[in-house]
């Protein structure tokens, strides 16, 4: 998207959303600020001046970081200090990150700064805000940090706005410094403390956690849909949605869940008596309400827990600049942060083996009285059959990815700095397990679809699972003899992706 049509956010007294960061990352959204945000920094800065004038011990910024904390910094070499904090804490390797996460983590640092928190000086600020705007891209390799704070990515993007490293700008990479040019922009000039404030925030995990979240509330959505409709093909029990039924254990999201998927049946012949096949259906689908009422409560806490860190200031150390005093603390510490993205990974693996789990059951004559493999034409052809390898890698690795990563780490910086949260590999795990969640759902609706056909029964289908089948047919064509079936598959799950259909 070119910079004259895109969307504006405003970075203001009311703090950016996960959705704003999303659009600035995804859409080139761009980003405005507003006098008060600019006069809070102003504030802030203002006790930072104080505090270098009367060389008052201030962690980075008259004293070194990390096990150099003992170490106090000469007048003259306080701004040189900074200009080293980037280059030597640019220490990533691996792959670059996408340009959507280097969007997300340099929009997330913005707005950290933009409470007012960290002291940094208005000019590294507002370059940082001219370099998202411009589409300037640092390159930052995706591994390196532990999530006591996000040292290295962090480091590298700041390394990158310095004129060092390369850029990514317009889909070239180039020098940093022909970049910059290029890009109409100057290297940022460090006064005390900004190198540190650039890098002493864990925005690469909260940025991470915004795209993540978008994603996973329209994968959410689809998978009800995926199920509708699948519950129309096996023609399973809908007492399983009974709010009395719930109500008498009302756990976490269950009848939030079974309403959304009543409403998506509307209208459908399952609904009338005796439409059910069995009296109690396998638990993959009778579970639905209490497994995806657990996903969906899972989905909020970590929302809850990435709007907390969205919109506060985690430096360390802290300006209050109401009290004119910097304060040294742990609050960049992400174990409660962690742990709700680490449920969450675990509530998408629940989920992510029932959807397996009935798609196994669709294709089985003995479960569902359907054609072996859904196929219409005999089993001289191979149908769904071999789909079912698919699921299953897809649900193994989702199974393997899941397990906790976020224990902490080895301690570091010569014993000082000791636990960490590993915040950066639990969110790039999510966002792993999404990828493969995304797929099943996506095979789902399609064999579901199929099965519908052969069931007999498109023509009664609920509002939700017709407007699903609908959209399924437009894209994906009835399977009668075999082809290959994984770009079919790829389409739902791109198209899925997007967001509502």
């Amino acid at each position: 998207m070119s910079a004259t049509n895109s969307p504006s956010i405003i970075f203001s007294a009311a703090p950016p959303t996960i959705e704003d960061i999303a659009a600035i990352a995804r859409r080139h959204a761009r980003i405005e600020v507003s006098a008060e945000v600019e006069a809070r920094i102003v504030a802030a800065r203002a006790v930072v001046d104080r505090y270098t004038e009367s060389d008052l011990p201030v962690y980075g910024l008259t004293t070194g970081l990390g096990a150099g904390v003992d170490t106090r910094l000469a007048t003259e070499d306080l701004v040189a200090f900074q200009l080293r904090v980037p280059q030597a804490r640019a220490v990533g390797v691996g792959e670059p990150l996408a340009r959507e996460s280097v969007r997300a983590m340099m929009a997330v640092r913005a707005a950290g700064m933009a409470a007012g928190g960290t002291g940094v000086s208005l000019k590294v600020f507002q370059g940082l805000i001219a370099a998202i705007n411009a589409g300037v891209h640092p390159v930052v390799p995706s591994l390196g940090s532990i999530g006591a704070a996000d040292l290295a990515p962090l480091a590298h993007m700041s390394r990158g706005l310095l004129g060092f490293g390369e850029i990514e700008l317009g889909g070239e990479v180039l020098p940093a410094a022909i970049a910059l040019d290029r890009a109409g922009l100057k290297p940022l000039e460090f006064a005390p403390k900004d190198g540190h404030a650039l890098v002493v925030a864990n925005s690469l995990s909260i940025g991470l956690a915004c795209l993540t979240l978008v994603d996973i509330e329209r994968l959410f959505d689809w998978s009800l849909k995926a199920i509708a409709i699948s519950f129309e093909a096996f023609r399973a029990n809908v007492s399983a949605f009974d709010d009395r039924a719930l109500a008498a254990r009302p756990a976490f999201g269950q009848r939030r869940v079974a309403a959304q998927l009543m409403e998506l049946l509307s209208g459908s012949s399952l609904l009338t008596a005796d439409a059910a096949r069995r009296l109690q259906d396998p638990l993959s689908y009778r579970c639905t309400p209490q497994v995806w009422g657990a996903l969906r409560h899972a989905i909020d806490e970590a929302r809850q827990a990435t709007d907390i860190e969205l919109v506060s200031s985690s430096d360390n150390p802290v300006v209050i600049a109401s009290e004119g005093v910097i304060l040294s603390h742990g609050n960049f510490d992400m174990t409660a942060f962690v742990l709700a993205w680490e449920r969450l990974g675990q509530a998408m693996a629940h989920c992510a083996a029932g959807t397996a789990y009935r798609i196994m059951k669709i294709m089985s004559p003995g479960m569902s009285d359907l054609p072996r493999f859904l196929t219409p034409m005999g089993q001289s052809r191979t149908g769904f059959a071999t789909v079912q390898k698919t699921v299953s890698a897809m649900e193994a690795e989702i199974r393997h990815l899941a397990m906790p990563v976020s224990l902490s780490p080895i301690p570091v910086a010569d014993g000082v700095e000791d636990q960490a949260s590993m915040a950066p590999s639990v969110l790039a795990k999510a966002q792993a397990i999404v990828e493969r969640l995304r797929y099943l759902v996506a095979i789902e609706l399609i064999a579901s679809v199929q099965a519908v056909e052969l069931r007999g029964v498109s023509g009664e289908l609920g509002k939700g699972s017709a407007q699903a089948y609908a959209f399924v047919r437009t894209h994906v064509p009835a399977l009668e003899e075999d082809r290959a079936q994984g770009p079919d598959f790829a389409t739902i799950a791109a198209l899925i992706g997007l967001g509502p259909q």
